[in-house]
């Protein structure tokens, strides 16, 4: 079973600002996020046999909190999108071209200077396939869009649906490569699985 989690809250996640390739640590908020998220997988028994992150050290800290007791693995492939020149806008005033490409991800492609989600899916659709027959518990931390991308790459008849969900801060998902869902994501709630 492959966990995949969001990061905790940054300070450049509270100030709504998009983060991308920035690499801040998490803030308070952050590190009680990622505390909570272990201790709800610690008490459904889930221990991890690995552990992969974004280099970023957001999802790092994610990782070893969630996780303390196993080595975490960094991997590029699970970086946040790479916003090039709208990396650090204000999200509560984008510039129209930002505000075109949210608003519909599936047909609008990203501002140019932006890596396009095409990219994103290859990369992080590469790095699932090298860890899919990993037998027992791991753990991936990565980012929102990265996370999409992963979802993307396992659902490809969602048609760009995971790109407009909100994913929040510490959520996570679940990947069953060999159970019923036959490897289709679903969303983790500590009090409903206990895998």
């Amino acid at each position: 079973m492959i966990f995949v989690i969001r990061h905790g809250q940054t300070e450049l996640n509270s100030a709504h600002a998009l983060q991308g390739r920035s690499d801040l640590p998490l803030n308070h908020t952050g590190v009680r996020q990622a505390e909570e998220a272990g201790r709800a997988l610690r008490s459904a028994n889930i221990h991890f046999d690995r552990v992969y992150s974004s280099p970023a050290q957001r999802a790092v800290q994610t990782a070893r909190i969630v996780s303390p007791n196993t080595p975490v693995h960094t991997d590029d492939r699970l970086l946040e999108m790479d916003y090039g020149p709208y990396e650090g806008i204000d999200l509560t005033c984008p510039p129209p071209e930002i505000v075109t490409f949210f608003s519909d991800f599936t047909h609008n492609p990203a501002p140019e200077g932006m890596e396009q989600l095409s990219e994103v899916v290859a990369r992080t659709g590469a790095f699932v396939e090298e860890i899919l027959a990993l037998p027992h518990h791991t753990l991936v931390s990565t980012h929102a869009i990265a996370m999409k991308g992963i979802l993307e790459y396992l659902t490809p008849d969602s048609q760009g649906g995971y790109w407009s969900k909100y994913i929040g801060n510490c959520a996570i998902y679940t990947i069953d490569p060999t159970g019923s869902q036959g490897g289709i994501p679903t969303e983790w709630h500590p009090l409903s699985d206990s895998a």
